[in-house]
């Protein structure tokens, strides 16, 4: 485990660790392995992404940097992803405390998508990769700020073994070339989460005031992309909007963008802000992806 003493991560990581110690014992490996049995086939993230760019949308109930997203948004949200000819997965986020979410209801969305299925968490323990199949995951994400380089390819050959693919999500060069090799989906977040609790505290309030951008990330690290191997699947994650994401698609040739917080906590409504996102994609952008806007620290 890499060293994030006083960071926004390491006090999420010790509440999932209190989690995944209930759910072990609630549900040990050899009942998972059971459940996985019964799994529906995965489905595959990497093909879904690549016939043109689209969102990973993305589904939780409150986020550390935002608070709660909008209660209508949130139970809107699968069935209007389904709908979206321009959502091309679903990422649900399955920690508890943070969250407000759980992998029953990951499985539940599942259950009622025709479209992948990424389970997004705080993933160092290869039971949570199992335990991801067992409740019909279709793709999970290894977060390289995490996780150390030999924890990586571990985790990575599990999710292959059970037909999983990967996403793996990146905040650095370094962390770039870390990632295994053969990996295919690579992300870049903007999410700071070298930041202290502080930090996520005052991006919430900024939030409750009424601002609209995320002071909790920092788009001009979507540049890392030009750092990304040429095949590789790039995902920008976070501080993504409307305004933005045409100019992450056209000046820096991303294939998808995972996006959540601006369609849950949108007052438009999930069908409204996705329209927003549909006629952001039906024009070019020529204007640089990673200037100052929205979701940029200011």
């Amino acid at each position: 485990m890499l060293d994030i003493r006083g960071t926004i991560l390491e006090l999420i990581l010790r509440d999932v660790r209190v989690e995944l110690d209930a759910v072990r014992h609630q549900r040990p490996l050899p009942e998972i392995r059971r459940r996985m049995a019964d799994a529906p086939p995965p489905r595959s993230l990497k093909t879904a992404l690549l016939p043109g760019f689209g969102l990973i949308a993305e589904i939780k109930v409150c986020s550390p940097s935002q608070g709660s997203m909008r209660v209508e948004n949130v139970a809107e949200a699968p069935a209007a992803y389904e709908r979206s000819p321009i959502v091309r997965a679903i990422s649900v986020l399955t920690n508890a405390t943070h969250f407000g979410m759980s992998i029953e209801r990951l499985e539940q969305i599942r259950a009622a998508s025709t479209k992948p299925v990424l389970r997004k968490d705080f993933i160092f323990d290869e039971y949570q990769v199992y335990e991801a199949r067992a409740f019909g995951a279709d793709a999970i994400l290894l977060m390289a700020n995490l996780l150390e380089a030999g924890e990586m390819i571990r985790l990575y050959q599990t999710a292959r073994e059970l037909g999983l693919d990967v996403l793996f999500e990146c905040h650095s060069q370094a962390q770039i070339e870390a990632v295994p090799s053969g990996a295919e989906i690579y992300g870049i977040n903007s999410r700071t989460f070298s930041s202290g609790a502080d930090t996520y505290q005052a991006a919430r309030q900024h939030r409750q005031a009424g601002g609209r951008e995320d002071l909790s990330t920092d788009v001009h690290q979507f540049d890392l992309v030009r750092h990304l191997p040429a095949p590789a699947v790039k995902v920008a994650e976070s501080g993504v909007s409307a305004d933005t994401v045409a100019r992450l698609r056209d000046a820096l040739g991303y294939h998808a963008a995972l996006v959540g917080t601006s369609l849950l906590l949108s007052h438009r409504g999930v069908d409204g802000e996705l329209q927003l996102f549909e006629q952001a994609l039906a024009r070019p952008s020529s204007a640089p992806a990673c200037s100052a806007g929205a979701g940029s620290k200011p």
